[in-house]
């Protein structure tokens, strides 16, 4: 088990960066969630519960980390409108340690109180909103998305009221353990407040922190910054690939949603594909269909396109666009080796667009759910399922092509169907808790997901 290391990075940086805040006192603190599993990746799995709830419910600081929590500054386009009144209104910076690989991993929070960010909300979260969190991170994990992961959920014994649920809801305080909060939507605040110097500031401290493995934090800024959008367009290509693969929609992907080491992050209205639907959208409120399932490969390159427009006063537009040109054939690779990947087959990349190609073409015009196809094609031929039709058939000859992997045989079909998570199954999961403080299908399901991420891990 790794030891604890703190790595309290950002406060190398300025005020110009983030607030310093006190956190929320809540009545209570009730544990339900705790990631023991990324508490060992950090050092703290060895925490007794009276401890964890110290530090992540009433936020004593952890030693020689951050002394006082850090409400963090951005700004961002929401749905396409430029924002300057943004910032963590909600949530911040708690501590900074180092994993077991060297990189740095953030604590940060979600309902922790209000900050001067907050305009006229509450900064709280519902312990609805933390369940669905939790689910969504679970699961994208045994999917194999870069994903932040819900390090802890505690309830805070507030009635909160809300009008997308029925209200008085429950409170609650989330942590999430990230490689990093800077946002694109960081970026674009400096941009607005004319302050290159800050802008040079964040670029060095994030190349030096979170990109140390390829990027020279200390080279020419003219070179430094397309280099610097280079790395983070292909970290966000990989990440909007593998929501593809995964028929993930994350549901509001505004700019101050990307985080710039590619890591998927801060679930709201989020959906997995009940079946294959391009025009599929998460948020009610999304009813142009902006961040619909089909788009998110397009509105991840719209973000990036606006990462851009920050750096351009350091190394010129043609050099910004020339780092741009590979963005989509990046993406496409992603998509292509984890559907591959979750077929159970291997092939050329050539072979893994036609694949691709063939499969999304065939699912467009079939009722089974997205997870439920990959299992029945598993392995390059079909076990379960109807799938009758040219569609199908084009697909099957594509899958014909590749290389079975050896061990895609006929255990595999032994053994239960995928987990999915469909709306209604969230809403059976909660249902119980609401109405009588019952977690057992949800510790149920958490476990299922686990299991199948195994499972899939091995494969």
């Amino acid at each position: 088990m790794q030891d604890y290391c703190a790595a309290p990075i950002h406060m190398e940086l300025d005020q110009r960066f983030y607030r310093t805040v006190d956190a929320a006192r809540f009545p209570q603190t009730i544990l339900r969630y705790r990631n023991d599993r990324a508490a060992a990746s950090v050092g703290l799995a060895s925490l007794d519960d009276a401890a964890w709830c110290a530090h992540f419910g009433r936020f004593e600081p952890l030693a020689n980390n951050i002394p006082q929590p850090l409400a963090l500054c951005y700004h961002g386009h929401q749905f396409g409108h430029y924002n300057p009144d943004l910032g963590d209104g909600r949530g911040f910076l708690f501590a900074q340690m180092k994993a077991a690989d060297g990189r740095v991993l953030d604590l940060g929070t979600k309902g922790s109180g209000r900050t001067p960010f907050s305009r006229t909300a509450d900064g709280r979260l519902t312990l609805k909103g933390a369940v669905r969190e939790i689910l969504a991170t679970e699961m994208l994990e045994a999917l194999g998305v870069n994903t932040s992961r819900t390090f802890s959920v505690i309830e805070t014994g507030e009635a909160l009221d809300r009008h997308d649920e029925p209200s008085p809801t429950r409170s609650a305080v989330m942590v999430r353990l990230s490689h990093g909060h800077i946002r694109i939507g960081s970026f674009q605040r400096l941009r607005y407040m004319d302050d290159a110097e800050g802008l040079e500031m964040l670029v060095r401290h994030t190349a030096r922190h979170h990109f140390a493995d390829s990027l020279d934090a200390d080279a020419p800024i003219e070179d430094l910054a397309p280099a610097f959008l280079g790395a983070v367009a292909a970290r966000i290509a990989d990440t909007a690939g593998a929501w593809m693969a995964a028929g993930f929609v994350h549901g509001v992907l505004n700019t101050d949603n990307f985080n710039v080491t590619g890591e998927s992050f801060d679930y709201g209205p989020w959906r997995f594909l009940p079946n294959f639907d391009p025009k599929f959208t998460a948020a009610y409120f999304d009813q142009g269909g902006r961040y619909a399932f089909g788009r998110q490969p397009e509105a991840s390159l719209w973000a990036v396109c606006r990462l851009a427009d920050c750096l351009t006063g350091f190394g010129g537009v043609k050099a910004m666009e020339a780092q741009l040109a590979d963005f989509y054939p990046k993406l496409e690779d992603s998509l292509q080796r984890r559907l591959c990947w979750r077929l159970g087959v291997s092939a050329s990349a050539e072979q893994g667009a036609e694949i691709t190609r063939a499969l999304f073409a065939a699912a467009k015009h079939s009722a089974a759910p997205f997870a439920s196809i990959l299992h029945d094609w598993y392995g390059g031929n079909q076990r379960r399922g109807d799938y009758d039709g040219s569609d199908w058939a084009t697909f099957a000859a594509a899958l014909q092509q590749a290389d079975r992997l050896a061990q895609a045989d006929d255990a595999y079909f032994d053994r239960p169907l995928p987990v999915s998570l469909p709306i209604e199954t969230v809403e059976g999961v909660w249902d119980p808790i609401a109405a009588e403080d019952n977690w057992t299908l949800f510790n149920s399901l958490v476990s299922d997901i686990q299991e199948w991420g195994a499972r899939l891990a091995g494969s």
